[in-house]
This record gives structure tokens, sequence and C-alpha cells, in this order.
């Protein structure tokens, strides 16, 4: 019987392969997105469990946080970047997930963030969410939802005005772009909680800096923040 189950499974895999989404290989176990060479070689940054890490640098002086981590280092044309083009531009939802549930289980083993009360997503202008599909910082969070049991809180922290691409501005320009961008729409579900505001990638932290002064201005929050990847300036 299992001698058939498993020729069914060898017949089914070569009319429908399932393939390796960083590399193309279909040497892969069922139900992973990356074959184990590709797992190997993500460029963890472990500063879940580091203190005064660069990401918390990036904000010192401009949000309080209690916490900052970004779970890869993002190189261009490296794994990572490919990963999360495939996730923001190729419709690769579950890349996303894949990818939240590797940052949360991250996030699982530092006490650095624990008792959080709430994910929140970094807001798309809703016109840039719709023309997308989605929010790639809410699939994000709802990997991570699922292995840290924690929930997500979308559409209360909302983008109210459009900004420019920030990829090509320095860090001044990055700020007057998205100064006043961001508003909460009922601060009460917020109030008092321990919140992890999450995005895709980090740079100069402008955005994050925006949407985060916010959020941390609301009464008795706690605020965090945490990325998928770090993009050196």
């Amino acid at each position: 019987m299992q001698s058939l189950k498993n020729i069914f499974n060898d017949t089914l895999h070569l009319f429908y392969p399932h393939i390796c989404t960083g590399c193309g290989s279909d040497l892969l176990e069922e139900h992973n997105m990356l074959c184990l060479h590709c797992i190997s070689n993500l460029p963890h940054t472990n500063f879940e469990q580091q203190t005064n890490n660069p990401i918390e640098k990036i904000f010192w002086g401009r949000v309080s946080l209690i916490a900052a981590h970004s779970e890869f280092y993002f190189t261009k044309k490296s794994l990572i970047q490919q990963l999360i083009h495939q996730l923001k531009y190729k419709g690769n939802i579950a890349i996303g997930l894949y990818l939240g549930e590797l940052m949360g289980k991250s996030l699982l083993t530092s006490e650095r963030f624990k008792n959080i009360d709430a994910l929140i997503p970094l807001p798309l202008y809703p016109d840039k969410e719709h023309k997308r599909g989605y929010n790639q910082a809410a699939i994000i969070c709802d990997g991570m939802s699922a292995i840290m049991n924690v929930p997500v809180i979308k559409n209360n922290v909302v983008r109210q005005r459009y900004t420019d691409t920030q990829t090509k501005k320095h860090r001044t320009e990055r700020w007057q772009n998205v100064e006043g961008s961001f508003v909460v729409k009922d601060e009460r579900k917020l109030s008092g909680k321990n919140l992890l505001l999450v995005d895709d990638v980090v740079t100069t932290g402008a955005t994050l800096e925006a949407c985060g002064s916010v959020i941390a201005a609301i009464e008795s929050v706690k605020l965090s923040i945490a990325t998928l990847a770090h993009s050196p300036k």
C-alpha cells in the first residue's frame, strides 16, 4: 500500500511539480516553499536576541520603541530580494505567509518580543492596495499571526494620502514625503496595548517612523517594530 502511495505521489509530482520559489528546484519537501539549500542560505540577522541592534539604532531619538527587529539582511540580487519581489509584484502571497511564519518563529524565541497583544501591518494608500490586490505587510502579519497566536489589527491605522516611492529619495526627502500620511481611526482599539508594527523592508525608517509616531502617541501604548528585511542605505 505504501509503495502504491509513493508511486502515486511520484507521478503527481511529475505532472504537477512543486517548485522552490528561490531557485526553481523541485527537490523540496511537501508544504515547503523553499528547498533545503535555499533555506540554509537565508541570511538571518538574529537581531531579535540583541538589544541596541542596528534596527533599533535607526529609530533612536525618533520614535520610542520597546524593541525592533529585521529577520533578514537585504542585498541586491540576493535570494531575499527575489522572494520579496515575488511577494510585492508577482502576486506570490504564499511566500509572504511563509516568510511571516519564519519571522514569527524567531520572535517567539526572544524575551524582547513577549506579550505582544496585536500586530499592525504598515498600511498602503488605498488606491495602491487596490491596484496590487493586497497589502504585503498584512500578508506577512497573517503568517506571523498563525505562529505567534496574536491577532492582526487591520484598517484602523490608515494611510490618508498618496506618497511617491521612497526608493530614490535621501533621508530628509523620505521623511518629508511621508510626514502626516498616517492616522488612527479609533484609538480606543489600540490604547493600553503592546503593539508590533510590521513591514517588508526598512532602509532609513522614515515611513515606519511616521506611522509609528502616530501609534506611539496613543495613551499607554507600547510599540515595537519588525520587518522582514533590512536594506543598508
